[in-house]
C-alpha cells in the first residue's frame, strides 16, 4: 500500500455557474441560497460530478495518468457545501494491490465531513 499526498481545493460559486454551464446541469441547487434551503439542503452545493472530476484532478496531479484509470466511482454521502465565501476540499488517497490491479481510495472532507462513503473514491488503474 502506498500513500498519497494530502491536497486542499478551493471551491467557489463562479466555480459551480462555470460547471453548469459546461455540463449543462443547471439545477438552482448549485447556485440559489434559497432554493437549495427550501428542499432540505443546508445551503448551496456542489455538483456530485463537479466534486467526482476535483478527485480526478487529485489523481492526476499525485501522478496517476487520465490513461491509467479504468473505473472512477464512490458513494455520496454528505454534500459539499459552498457558501457565498466558497469552501475548501480536502484530499487523501491511498493504493492497494486488489488482484491484479491497483485501487486507489481517495478520502474526501468538506468542513470536516466526509463526502464519499466509508471507501471514499475509489479508482480502479488498468494493468
Amino acid at each position: 500500500m502506498s500513500d498519497f499526498e494530502t491536497r486542499t481545493y478551493a471551491v467557489t460559486r463562479a466555480d459551480l455557474v462555470a460547471y453548469a454551464a459546461a455540463s449543462g446541469d443547471h439545477n438552482p441547487i448549485h447556485r440559489d441560497e434559497e432554493v437549495a434551503r427550501s428542499v432540505g439542503l443546508p445551503g448551496v452545493i456542489a455538483h456530485g460530478m463537479f466534486t467526482l472530476a476535483l478527485v480526478a484532478r487529485y489523481l492526476g496531479e499525485c501522478g496517476v495518468a487520465t490513461e491509467d484509470v479504468a473505473e472512477l466511482g464512490g458513494k455520496f454521502v454528505k454534500p459539499v457545501v459552498v457558501p457565498a465565501e466558497g469552501a475548501e476540499v480536502t484530499m487523501t488517497g491511498s493504493a492497494r494491490v486488489d488482484g491484479d490491479e491497483t485501487v486507489v481510495a481517495v478520502e474526501v472532507l468538506c468542513d470536516g465531513a466526509k463526502v464519499f462513503g466509508p471507501r471514499g473514491a475509489q479508482a480502479r488503474l488498468r494493468a
